[in-house]
């Protein structure tokens, strides 16, 4: 399968049109159309380690959530971060692409991964580009007491917990960031909002509704084994690894 046969069926599973009218996903970087496919590097991330360990080890291919080129390019320079992983990818004839909003969007996606995660049952599409998921505990708990569980469920060093005093029964996800979307959550019926940013202004006044914030990384790097799910169903031949692309620590 070449890397246009790649995605284009990748594109017939998970459509663009599921995705944000702003968004930047999709196929950044394609020197070679026509270049099978055999090693695929997936990660959150097209980062410049993510692209030299996909051009060192062989990989034809480098498939991530976030997009490569999130501004755009007004000129690909050596000297600058996104023009220099242009020039390599070019250069070795690897291909970058990536599917963002589209498979927050989707149907086993960012989202309904992440509500599974912490525990919630009967996840349902809410808002207007069908990216949070809204669902129900089992069993109410308090907002520290799921804070942990989210802690322990996503392996996040810190969880930030904005308490504003209501039992946890139903909980609104999205995965990365959530700065938009606590109206959202709250017209969704939801009593706990749980991201992976926010601003410091509305953790400090939590408006009626608890918020959890895990992390951006935390929150969406579970996507990584459904793309590795995603290149096995339209290629079972070919090989996937992850790369884990965030060095952030917490000391």
């Amino acid at each position: 399968m070449t890397v246009r046969e790649f995605y284009r069926a990748l594109c017939c599973i998970v459509p663009r049109e599921l995705g944000c009218d702003w968004d930047k996903d999709g196929m950044a970087v394609c020197p070679d159309p026509d270049r099978e496919v055999k090693k695929v590097l997936v990660a959150l991330d097209a980062t410049a380690a993510v692209v030299d360990k996909a051009i060192a080890e062989g990989y034809d291919l480098v498939f991530s959530h976030h997009p490569m080129l999130w501004s755009g390019l007004k000129a690909v320079l050596a000297d600058d971060c996104d023009g220099a992983k242009v020039i390599k990818l070019c250069k070795s004839g690897v291909a970058a692409m990536s599917f963002h909003t589209r498979i927050d969007a989707a149907q086993g996606g960012v989202n309904d991964i992440l509500a599974s995660l912490v525990g919630l049952e009967n996840a349902e599409v809410a808002g207007e580009e069908c990216i949070m998921r809204v669902g129900n505990l089992p069993v109410p708990v308090s907002a520290a007491e799921f804070a942990t569980r989210v802690k322990q469920a996503l392996g996040a060093p810190v969880v930030l917990c904005s308490d504003a005093g209501r039992e946890v029964r139903r909980v609104a996800v999205v995965g990365g960031s959530g700065k938009d979307e606590i109206g959202v959550a709250m017209a969704a019926g939801a009593d706990t909002f749980l991201t992976g940013e926010l601003k410091y202004s509305q953790l400090s006044e939590p408006a009626g509704i608890n918020l959890l914030v895990a992390g951006h990384f935390y929150t969406e790097q579970p996507i990584c084994a459904r793309l590795c799910e995603l290149v096995a169903e339209i290629a079972p031949d070919v090989q996937t690894d992850i790369e884990i692309s965030c060095k952030v620590t917490v000391v």
